[in-house]
């Protein structure tokens, strides 16, 4: 029988769209269940969220502390879902505990944050932070088209997230946490959006930035924050790239796009359309991948649930994730090699590039990261 690993949550309550997320995409395949947890510091929030997510009384605690101490011989993983300026200070107590853990992203706030928190690590700390976007079958092709180089040797990208939650009716339904109406030197926006788009030109690259050129600006309702990021990088002397940061263009609700051109062809893959690549080879003719067409990693019966046809999404793409995780844990366990990343590093290395890029917007010029 398929093991189910026992997750106890610190974060995540019923006013935490994330936290449905995770809850809806870890039990999707039948290996993850939340059994226990310290869900929001608010009591009556603390007991509607369990009972939202079917956890039993007993187990539902008033604070870190106590839940690590009566948890940790039942629980398999801890899944970290507060906000990210309390991430560190949490980490540092599941640390001591050696709990594999779980952490959704960016893991960092800023540069300081790292040297605080690789003080508690130790060496076979098990950390793993989720950027559901790798977890489309789609973009999973795209990493092998890239590696099988039938696009050639990669030469420059253009990658877009750009929304409309800062803008028009969306942004009057919207009331940020407290803790969102103020940027610290790297802008929040770099946070909830950038680090996606970093973590991917690892993920599909297997490459970071070096060089750095960032313009932020503020342009409509929130005055005080950033909203608006422009960033051009060099990944090495041959690649080279541009991310698009929006929270104020009308009309876009969620808008990830990504576009790598090599000296053979190109690919191209929308957010809006996440069962589709458009590959175009050198001769300018264009192809449509899917799942059923794909030859390298989304025809697999992972990626699968269901034929061709019926769209994998947002939910699809996190249990995915939750799948690469399940079975790294495994490995862990089994003193045997992981087969995904150590986050703890990535996580160090997007922190470093947006501080990089905060610098760059402050003194006008190009950086070296």
């Amino acid at each position: 029988m398929q093991k189910v690993f026992n997750l106890g949550v610190i974060g995540g309550s019923i006013k935490s769209t994330i936290g449905q997320t995770h809850f809806i995409s870890s039990k999707l395949d039948g290996k993850w269940k939340f059994i226990s947890g310290v869900f929001s510091r608010n009591s009556k929030d603390n007991i509607k969220s369990a009972i939202k997510y079917g956890i039993d009384k007993k187990r539902i605690y008033k604070d870190i502390p106590i839940f690590l101490k009566k948890e940790k011989s039942k629980i398999d993983a801890i899944l970290l879902l507060t906000d990210t300026p309390s991430h560190v200070k949490i980490l540092k107590k599941i640390f001591s505990q050696s709990i594999p853990v779980i952490c959704e992203k960016p893991l960092f706030s800023n540069k300081n944050e790292v040297k605080k928190l690789e003080k508690f690590v130790k060496q076979k700390q098990f950390l793993r932070v989720t950027y559901n976007y790798s977890g489309y079958p789609l973009i999973r092709e795209i990493k092998k088209i890239i590696k099988k180089r039938k696009i050639g040797e990669i030469k420059q990208f253009n990658f877009e997230m750009i929304q409309d939650s800062f803008v028009g009716n969306i942004s009057k339904n919207i009331k940020p946490k407290k803790w969102r109406l103020k940027d610290g030197f790297i802008p929040n926006l770099s946070h909830d959006l950038g680090s996606h788009l970093i973590y991917l030109c690892f993920y599909l690259f297997d490459k970071f930035p070096t060089k750095v050129n960032a313009k932020y600006f503020s342009s409509l309702n929130f005055k005080n924050l950033i909203d608006n990021g422009y960033f051009w990088m060099n990944l090495d002397k041959k690649i080279y790239g541009k991310i698009t940061l929006s929270k104020t263009t009308y009309g876009s609700r969620n808008d990830l796009i990504l576009r790598i051109t090599g000296d053979k062809g190109s690919v191209l893959w929308k957010h809006t359309n996440p069962e589709q690549i458009i590959f175009t080879n050198e001769k300018g003719v264009n192809q449509i991948l899917d799942r059923g067409s794909s030859v390298y990693e989304a025809k697999k019966n992972r990626y699968n649930r269901y034929k061709v046809g019926h769209p994998d999404g947002f939910l699809e793409a996190f249990a995915n994730i939750y799948g690469d995780i399940y079975e790294d844990l495994i490995n862990y366990r089994n003193g045997k090699k992981e087969k995904n990343f150590n986050d703890l590093k990535i996580s160090k290395k997007i922190v470093n590039f947006f501080d990089k890029a905060s610098y760059s917007n402050k003194y006008g010029k190009w950086i070296n990261i």
